[in-house]
C-alpha cells in the first residue's frame, strides 16, 4: 500500500509559477515510477510528467519546457515544478504511483491559473 498527499496548489496569475508536492508513505515509494496527472472540468484526466523509479522523466505536450519534475527518495516526496502557468494549466493536479499492475491515486490539489 502507497499512501499519497499532494499539496501546494493555489490560486496564481497567467505566467507565475507554483511547485507542486507529492508526499507518499507505505511500501518502498522509491520502487515506483511517480506521475502527476490532471482534470480539468469537461475533460479526461490526462498525463502531465512522469519520473521512473530511475529518474527518467516524461512530459505531456503542453507542459514541456515549462514543468519539471523531480523526486527525493530519502524525503520520498516528488515534486512538479510549474513555471509560466497559462489559464488552460487550471486543475485538479492528481499525483499516482504505479509499479506493474498496481497504483495508488493522492486526493488531489487545485491550481487555479487567472488571466
Amino acid at each position: 500500500q502507497v499512501q499519497l498527499v499532494e499539496s501546494g496548489g493555489g490560486l496564481v496569475h497567467s505566467g507565475g509559477s507554483l511547485r507542486l508536492s507529492c508526499a507518499a508513505s507505505g511500501s518502498i515509494v522509491r520502487l515506483y515510477a511517480m506521475g502527476w496527472y490532471r482534470l480539468a472540468p469537461g475533460n479526461q484526466r490526462e498525463l502531465v510528467a512522469v519520473i521512473t523509479s530511475g529518474g527518467q522523466t516524461d512530459y505531456q505536450g503542453s507542459a514541456k519546457g515549462r514543468f519539471t519534475i523531480s523526486r527525493d527518495n530519502a524525503k520520498n516526496i516528488v515534486y512538479l515544478q510549474m513555471n509560466g502557468l497559462k489559464p488552460e494549466d487550471s486543475a485538479v493536479y492528481y499525483c499516482r504511483a504505479e509499479r506493474g499492475r498496481e497504483y495508488y491515486w493522492g486526493q488531489g490539489t487545485r491550481v487555479t491559473v487567472s488571466s
